[in-house]
């Protein structure tokens, strides 16, 4: 079983933090204009009239940004449906894709490594920043902000030159 996903009777699905895929084999003979597809926030349905088939249909387990969402079908010999589910809060996991479905262990999920060049411009300065103050102080040396108190402090005593800080110990 796929430890970010599962295998129902009429569908299988993954999912990374940021979205859900479905993927769903078609009968034989059933193009995409034969489908019935309705993708809401919070609801979603996938069903074959003509065949009287029901491959998804329920309320979502968490909301997904229907907009963004997309469905394609394969124009291979074995056709199928997939799906792209862009999820709302792209930090969960989920259990599973409506309520009531088969739920999975999230807790057994281990997510790939990310790279930075991955991450949004404005997350990746974040993190970037996190990573240097950290190295900073993993070498016992000051980092930005401690950098910027100790230029504070020197500008201090350019300012006050008669007072003396010969005996002072100054922490950050």
């Amino acid at each position: 079983m796929n430890p970010t996903g599962a295998k129902e009777d009429h569908y299988e699905w993954s999912q990374t933090l940021s979205d859900i895929e479905i993927n769903s084999a078609l009968p034989s003979g059933i193009t995409s204009k034969d489908l019935v597809i309705s993708i809401k926030p919070t609801f979603i349905s996938v069903k074959i009239p003509k065949l009287d088939l029901t491959i998804l249909e329920g309320n979502l387990t968490h909301p997904i940004n229907s907009e963004e969402s997309t469905w394609t079908v394969s124009t291979d010999s074995v056709r199928v449906l997939q799906m792209q589910l862009e999820k709302k809060s792209q930090q969960t996991w989920w259990s599973s894709i409506i309520i009531g479905a088969t739920e999975i262990d999230t807790s057994k999920i281990q997510p790939e490594n990310s790279k930075l060049s991955d991450l949004p411009d404005d997350t990746r300065a974040l993190v970037e920043k996190m990573m240097f103050d950290q190295q900073q102080r993993s070498l016992n040396k000051p980092d930005p902000e401690q950098l910027k108190k100790l230029r504070g402090l020197e500008e201090f005593k350019k300012a006050h030159p008669d007072f003396d800080f010969s005996n002072a110990k100054i922490q950050f």
